[in-house]
């Protein structure tokens, strides 16, 4: 994983370079998650990225959710919740819920 310095120092590149970036942080988490509150996953608009949020195809949705993002700069609130027995599917140890900030950094 990444420490804040490094995705701080990635988004001021990649901002230098012209990409777009999003910052996504998880706000909250109830139950199982692979990440703690405070986590954090930078996204650039061609879906490349540093950190991790989750794991699994949470991982994914957000990324792609970071993209959208970017393009419009609304931010979004997402929410990604699982029963234990779907939670080996989507990247959790088991059931839980996680709430990701998504933000375009200008």
């Amino acid at each position: 994983m990444s420490n804040d310095s490094d995705i701080f120092e990635t988004a001021a590149c990649w901002r230098d370079q012209g990409r777009g970036v999003a910052l996504c942080t998880v706000v909250a988490t109830w139950g199982s998650s692979p990440r703690a509150a405070g986590s954090q996953l930078l996204v650039d608009d061609k879906k490349s990225f540093l950190g991790s949020v989750s794991g699994g195809c949470i991982e994914g949705a957000v990324i792609n959710e970071a993209v959208e993002v970017i393009a419009d700069g609304k931010p979004r609130l997402l929410e990604f919740g699982v029963s234990d027995e779907q939670a080996w599917d989507v990247g959790l140890a088991c059931g839980g819920k996680v709430r990701v900030f998504v933000e375009r950094l200008e």
